[in-house]
């Protein structure tokens, strides 16, 4: 049973990344827009950890280079919260999960490591069914860029970031993982602070909505979920290799479909799916270890 518990610990993490847009959907339609909702979600998951683990903000500071991926995970949560919560639950969710194709741009940029061929056919797989999923039928490729939704672009800056943040932290390894999350949390704090302020400016975001007891519970609740299934992954990711733990990980593409079905109107057609196995398919390909010629 105990070999088991890093898989459930995955399996929960994915779960309530997979099924978060519907509490986001609660607090918009009770007046919170999806960037104060993550602001605050984050800000009381930051203070949750600090009461938890006094010190930790001192320790955290020591490594000024929790900065850049503090600051990428935070455009993650903004990206990717307000898209689920505006856009089309599944198109959202496999538009993010390009995140292994940007990863492979990514490593070869940043960290100097060439693409493989199978690296690269990943990233055909990935962009092709990326076309299925975003073009419809009786549109040309020549329209792509017009027919795209805000929650399409979101949601693409959001798995980039993403992949971002996970390439960069892979150079920061050796700082301690509590570090790690308390940069994360605070990032998504942050960031999500900072463009809702820049939105209220703008016009596009509305204030604050009025304590009520309604979104209140929904947000502590959701805070809560954030933090332990963050406490998840790093439990399960710390006990499992590397390609098992993105493999379970995809489960969420799963758990996002099949909650969007059930709770919303929500119908998938042929393209969407063919669009959807192979992104999937892609990111699949990434988890599974092939041997080098000698």
């Amino acid at each position: 049973m105990q070999s088991f518990l890093p898989v459930l610990a995955l399996v929960f993490n994915a779960f309530v990344w997979g099924v978060s847009w519907w509490p986001f959907r609660q607090l918009h339609g009770a007046g919170l827009h999806p960037l104060w909702a993550t602001a605050l979600m984050y800000a009381l998951a930051v203070g949750g950890l600090l009461l938890a683990r006094p010190g930790l903000l001192a320790r955290t500071l020591q490594h000024p280079a929790l900065w850049l991926p503090a600051l990428s995970s935070g455009l993650t949560n903004v990206a990717f919260n307000w898209a689920v919560t505006v856009g089309d639950v599944v198109r959202v969710v496999l538009l993010f999960y390009l995140m292994p194709a940007w990863s492979v741009l990514l490593a070869w940029r940043v960290l100097g490591e060439r693409p493989t061929r199978t690296a690269v056919l990943r990233l055909v797989m990935a962009f092709a069914g990326v076309v299925l999923v975003m073009v419809p039928a009786d549109t040309s490729l020549q329209r792509l860029v017009g027919h795209l939704s805000g929650a399409d672009l979101l949601a693409l800056a959001g798995g980039f970031c993403f992949a971002l943040t996970s390439v960069t932290l892979r150079r920061l390894h050796r700082v301690p993982s509590e570090s790690r999350m308390l940069a994360m949390f605070g990032g998504g704090a942050l960031m999500a602070t900072a463009s809702a302020c820049a939105g209220l400016l703008a016009g596009f975001v509305t204030p604050v909505p009025a304590l009520a007891m309604g979104w209140v519970v929904v947000a502590l609740l959701l805070a809560t979920a954030f933090l332990l299934s963050n406490y998840a992954l790093q439990y399960g990711a710390t006990r499992l290799a590397a390609g098992t733990t993105a493999l379970i990980m995809l489960s969420e593409v799963v758990f996002a479909s099949v909650s969007s079905v059930l709770l919303t109107d929500t119908a998938l057609d042929a393209r969407t799916v063919l669009g959807g196995s192979l992104i999937v398919s892609a990111a699949l390909l990434a988890t599974l270890r092939w041997p080098r010629k000698a």
